[in-house]
C-alpha cells in the first residue's frame, strides 16, 4: 500500500525556518519523483519543488534560494528545508509521488495532475 505522510509543519515567525518531512512507503524512491506542493486558502495548488529519481531538482521561482529538497533513500524519506519564510508562504504543504521510468528518470515536473500519490498535507503558518 502506497503511503506518503507529511510532518513538521507549524507556526513560525517571518524569517524563520522549518523542515518538513515526507515519509513514504509502498514504493521505491528510486523509481519515483517526489514533488512538494502548497495550497493557501482560496488559491490554486502550487507546485514549488521536485526531485527526480536521478536526484535532479526543480525549484519554482517563488522558493528558489530559500527552499531546498533532499532525500534519504535508506529511510524512504524526503525533506523540504524552508528558510527565510515569509507570510505568503503560509499554506497547507503536500508531498506527492510520480512514477518516472527510462529517460524520464532524469527529470521532474510540478504539475499536480501528473502525480500518482499524495500525502494528507501539513499546515505551515508564517506569522509574527
Amino acid at each position: 500500500q502506497v503511503q506518503l505522510v507529511e510532518s513538521g509543519g507549524g507556526l513560525v515567525q517571518p524569517g524563520g525556518s522549518l523542515r518538513l518531512s515526507c515519509q513514504t512507503s509502498g514504493f521505491s524512491l528510486e523509481d519515483y519523483a517526489i514533488g512538494w506542493f502548497r495550497q493557501a486558502p482560496g488559491k490554486e495548488r502550487e507546485g514549488i519543488i521536485c526531485i527526480s529519481p536521478s536526484n535532479n531538482v526543480y525549484y519554482a521561482d517563488s522558493v528558489k534560494g530559500r527552499f531546498t529538497i533532499s532525500r534519504d533513500n535508506a529511510k524512504n524519506t524526503e525533506y523540504l528545508q524552508m528558510n527565510s519564510l515569509k507570510p505568503e508562504d503560509t499554506a497547507v504543504y503536500y508531498c506527492a509521488a510520480q512514477r518516472r521510468t527510462g529517460w524520464r528518470r532524469e527529470l521532474c515536473v510540478v504539475v499536480a495532475g501528473s502525480y500518482d500519490y499524495w500525502g494528507q498535507g501539513t499546515q505551515v503558518t508564517v506569522a509574527s
